[in-house]
């Protein structure tokens, strides 16, 4: 019996891999999971540019808004959840496709995830203190200082992520970044990572390009609704955060879209810092042909090495 195959679309933000996944998909007959951590949630529809109704019903997508933001899920919950789908699709189906720019996310799936020695949960109640003292900011710093590896890769605007490296830090007194890529899991499948690319400036002007769209089709509106709940874990996402600002009266609305964009192409740059680090992903310009893709898959496929 042949080894089931995960074709794993990756790449930075607004660069199509929603299209590519689904061409892949319908070419090889067959379903997709989302590893974008944002498109899980159902209240969040315009901020995290989940497939439109049409994309959706093309193909058969999983993991797209089947939670809500005040449901705790994390990325443990997510390779647990993933696996489980995979093992149900590779029971009729030979291949699947794994779309997302979510690097932790595939990874988690692909290779499973890092392990962490038990600290002190005080650790974790005073920088939580601290946080709420001093803000973000200052948390930051000690990040940046600390383990400057991380910092670099790391989304350092999402305080969760920032409280667990430096629990992590303060707990061990060694780098949060020094436990991460420790072994890979086995997984019963193979993998082949196909990764959309382009020049940086098209990139961020695809980027412009979206934000202004969201704006037009009432991305203000939605976030106004979830302002209430600002300080769940899944509202600190670029295109809520910076809109809340607004509400707050801190900013502009005009500085607010600029923020978007500014903070949406960090978390690009973030993204190709991530994906860039594993040689095994191939990468096509955005505007290959389908067919070429396809045809570099199966050849893949048939000789793995």
């Amino acid at each position: 019996m042949n080894t089931p195959l995960l074709i794993c679309v990756v790449g930075p933000t607004a660069i199509g891999k929603t299209a590519l996944g689904i061409a892949l998909a319908q070419h090889f007959s067959t379903e997709i999971i989302s590893a974008d951590s944002r498109q899980f949630f159902k209240e969040m529809t315009l901020g995290t540019a989940v497939p439109t109704a049409e994309e959706l019903a093309a193909v058969p997508h999983h993991f797209i808004q089947d939670r809500s933001i005040f449901e705790t899920y994390n990325v443990g919950d997510f390779e647990r959840d993933a696996l489980n789908k995979l093992k149900e699709l590779f029971k009729n189906d030979s291949v699947a496709v794994l779309v997302g720019g979510s690097g932790l996310y595939v990874d988690a799936v692909v290779k499973g995830l890092d392990t962490f020695p038990k600290v002190s949960e005080k650790i974790r109640q005073q920088l939580i203190s601290e946080f709420d003292v001093n803000g973000l900011e200052k948390l930051q710093h000690e990040l940046r200082e600390k383990d400057p590896a991380y910092f670099n890769k790391a989304d350092i605007h999402n305080k969760h992520r920032v409280i667990r490296a430096l629990e992590i830090i303060r707990g061990t007194g060694k780098p949060f970044s020094s436990y991460l890529n420790q072994g890979a899991s086995q997984r019963n499948f193979n993998t082949i990572y196909v990764g959309l690319t382009a020049e940086r400036a098209l990139v961020y002007d695809r980027i412009n390009q979206r934000v202004d769209q969201m704006i037009a089709n009432g991305l203000l509106e939605e976030a106004k609704k979830l302002y209430p709940y600002r300080d769940l874990n899944a509202m600190q996402t670029v295109g809520y955060r910076e809109l809340f600002q607004y509400f707050d009266g801190t900013i502009s609305l005009e500085e607010a879209i600029s923020e978007i964009k500014k903070n949406t192409r960090r978390f690009a740059k973030r993204q190709g810092t991530w994906f860039r680090k594993n040689k095994a992903i191939a990468w096509f310009n955005y505007d290959t042909s389908i067919s070429e893709i396809v045809a570099f898959i199966e050849r893949k496929n048939a000789n793995p090495k």
